[in-house]
This record gives structure tokens, sequence and C-alpha cells, in this order.
């Protein structure tokens, strides 16, 4: 049995996510060759933004944050976007004349001569227990805390706050998954005496779980363990109640655990940065790899060494579901797929995305995760090489 877990944009450390690539948005929609690494952390009434950065445009930091803790919905008297403290520690950097580059203008060569500047492995995954190819156990954990969202946003559970937890646990045979062997949902709620513990399980057994399973092949039985609110009442949730930081979710970012991934954040960070860039092209190249049906599972393994342009080293493990070998996988990687910094940025165009997608493109992956995403186009998400290597 594998168990992966989910949170709702509400939830503290998502709160912070999703600030810091505001931030990055706001920078990249005014200067598409800003730096800018941007971290935050949240408690009760206080709000805490570090930032570095260069660039030519103008970010108004409390602004910001003020503007996404609204869209979240916070409105306690301890936590909202009117009221809360915002504190910032930021420094300007001095513009760096090798980073101030447009990609899509370079050469091959230019392109080769612009390395990596950071030492990082990362991972991307992909396997075909989903429609978007992604673990089954992340995949419906995501859904029932979107589903939370969702019935608290229409005003069909109106007592219910921004945080919420999913724990969703599937039995496996023989890698493939076989049963739901348990569900958890944690929700917060306003108030302690309305409406009562009993109630807000059925009504989240009704609108938020049934829901979620109507269109999956595989539902829960009779004898799934679904457990709401195990602990009794939530009430508030958010930073009223615990703190927050950037970057503390990574396994939620990627694959809930199901495969590896980089220690390394997602968030707050701009395109130059190769542990962010080169964790979604390792995606990309995982998942068409699996669409391709060369594999049911793939992980591809990418090691950058900070002076050089390409990963110093490319690995593929299929866990024996491979139709050829892992060996002649890489080859094909290294054939058919951009791994280079400035190679990434150029064809997944993500310096310019958030001046093309409405409302912010990078504050869009902070909450419900940057892989398996099918409610925005996400360049890594394509399987447009597929029949490529097939």
């Amino acid at each position: 049995m594998f168990t992966s877990e989910s949170v709702t944009e509400g939830h503290p450390d998502k709160v912070c996510d999703q600030i810091s690539d505001a931030i990055v948005d706001h920078f990249l929609e005014q200067d598409p060759s800003s730096r800018v690494i941007a971290e935050c952390a949240v408690s009760v009434s206080i709000l805490f933004i570090a930032a570095r950065f260069a660039s030519d445009a103008v970010v108004d930091f409390p602004n910001v944050a003020r503007r996404v803790i609204r869209h979240i919905g916070y409105d306690q008297q301890d936590f909202n976007a009117k009221t809360c403290s915002v504190l910032t520690s930021l420094k300007e950097l001095p513009v760096e004349e090798h980073c101030c580059f447009d990609e899509r203008a370079l050469s091959e060569d230019e392109i080769e001569r612009i390395p990596a500047r950071n030492q990082v492995t990362v991972f991307g995954f992909a396997c075909n227990q989903t429609p978007a190819l992604m673990p089954l156990p992340i995949w419906l954990a995501h859904k029932l805390s979107r589903q939370i969202t969702h019935v608290r946003r229409e005003k069909i559970l109106p007592y219910l706050c921004p945080e919420g937890k999913t724990d969703v646990g599937i039995e496996y045979r023989n890698r493939r998954p076989h049963r739901i062997h348990s569900i958890t949902v944690t929700a917060s709620q306003a108030h302690t005496y309305e409406p009562s513990l009993q109630k807000i399980r059925n009504d989240i057994y009704e609108t938020v779980i049934k829901p979620s399973f109507e269109d999956e092949a595989i539902k829960p039985d009779q004898n799934t363990d679904i457990f709401i609110n195990p602990e009794g009442a939530f009430i508030s949730g958010g930073p009223s109640v615990h703190s927050g930081l950037t970057g503390r979710k990574t396994a939620i970012d990627t694959y809930g655990e199901y495969a590896r991934h980089s220690g390394a954040a997602l968030s707050g960070k701009d395109p130059l940065r190769i542990d962010r860039v080169a964790a979604y092209a390792a995606r990309y190249a995982a998942k068409n790899l699996v669409a391709a049906g060369l594999a049911d599972e793939c992980e591809v393994q990418l090691s950058y060494s900070v002076t050089l342009s390409r990963p110093a080293s490319i690995q593929v493990e299929t866990f024996g579901t491979g139709r050829i070998p892992d060996e002649e996988l890489v080859k094909l990687l290294e054939k058919h797929f951009e791994f280079r910094l400035a190679g990434i940025m150029r064809n997944f165009n993500l310096r310019r995305l958030p001046q093309i997608v409405k409302g912010g493109f990078y504050e869009k992956l902070a909450a419900y995760g940057h892989m398996g995403r099918t409610d925005i186009d996400v360049p890594w998400e394509k399987t447009d090489k597929a029949e490529l290597l097939r």
C-alpha cells in the first residue's frame, strides 16, 4: 500500500509558494530578463518576504502578497489580507550581462556556451496509471484537494475555511493499482459550534469524495477505510494555527513520494535556475517515453555541473517495464530532447509565459502540483515527441 498527500491552496506552506511565484510572475511580466529569488514565511498575522533580484521591473511586494492572500480566501480575524503585517528583506543585485540574453535569438553554439551555474540532480517521472501519466495516489489526492476548494469557493459548503489536507492510499499488486485502501480528508471550518462533526463528515463524503471518484476506474469499495476529520473539528486552519515556508512541499509539487525528486524548491525562482527548469525538462522526457509505449514507468535523472551547459549525466530507470534497454532510452533522450539551460528556456518559452497566461503562470503551478497538470497549458506536459520516439 502506498500513500500520497496533497494540501489545498490555503495550507500555510502553499500560501508561501503562491506568493513567491506571484512575485516571479510580476517581475517576468514587466521584464522577461529578470533574475529573482523570492522566499516567504508566514505565521499568525505576519508574513515575511525575502527576495534578491536584478531587474528593470518595479514590484510592490506587500501588494502582491495581499492580493494572493485575498484570492485564497483568508478573512479570519487572526489572518487576512488587510491587517496582516508584511515584512520584507529585499536586496537589489547588479544586472549581470551574461544573464541578459534572448534565448529565442541564440544560435546552437551560443546556447552551448551558457552553463547551468548550479550543481544539482533533478528527476522526472511518468507512469501509465492515470491519463496524465502520473502515479495514482498523488493524482487522486490532488483531485480531492481541488474538490475541497471548489465546494468552498462555490459556497456548496460555505462554512469551510481555505486550509485542507488529503491522503489517498492505494493497494498495489505487481506494481499496478489494485484498489483504494484508504482515504483521509481533513477540512477546516470557521466555527466550533457549526456544523456538527457528523454533518461535516456527511457533507464532505457527499460533495468531495463521491464526485472525485465518479470518473475513476478504481473506486472506493466496502473495505476502503474513509477518514474525514479523524481528529475532530479543525477550526480556522491556516497561518493562525501553524506556520508556513516556501519550498516545504516538494513531494506534493512533484510525484507524491512515489518517485524521487530533488531537494530544491520549485517555487520562487526565475527560469535561469536549472534546479527548477530541469525538473520540468526531466518530466517532459519521462512522460514522452511512457506515452510512446517504450515503458510503463520511467524515471529520468539529470545531473548538472556548475560549468557545463549539458547534464554531466543522464540516466533512465524503467523498473523492468521498458520495451528496450534503459541504455538505449538514454540515447533517444540525448538525440531528441533539449536539456541545456538556455535550450529548455527557449523550447518551453519559460521567461514569457507570465506575459501570455492571464492571471500569471507560475502562481498557478504553486498549488496542486507542478507536474501532471491538465487544467492549464503546461509545455512540459505535452506528449508531442511520443510519435517520434515510437
